[in-house]
């Protein structure tokens, strides 16, 4: 005779068996519940840093222009940099060569 669960075929003991989808079901879910988590901190790391700028940090305000400006002819000045390089950096802040 066979008793609860056991023997051939299915019944309560084989529950862990079958086709086998609800186990994948389960961690497809829960992989993507992780990748959710990680773009929401990506996405808050950015947020919080004050908006990224995708080209690279470029003076806004008139302040950091001028500050940056001031910088690159003073490096001209005392020889840290060619007038190339200067004439360069001038033509990315957008300023007078």
């Amino acid at each position: 005779m066979m008793g609860y669960g056991g023997g051939y075929g299915g019944g309560y003991g084989n529950m862990m068996g079958g086709t086998g989808y609800g186990g994948w079901l389960v961690l497809l879910f829960g992989a993507l519940i992780v990748a959710g988590i990680v773009l929401l901190v990506i996405w808050a790391v950015r947020a919080s840093s004050g908006g990224a700028h995708h080209g690279g940090p470029t003076p806004s305000s008139g302040i950091a222009h001028d500050e940056a400006v001031a910088l690159a002819r003073k490096r001209l000045a005392t020889g840290e940099i060619t007038k190339d390089q200067y004439d360069e950096i001038m033509s990315a802040l957008g300023g007078p060569r």
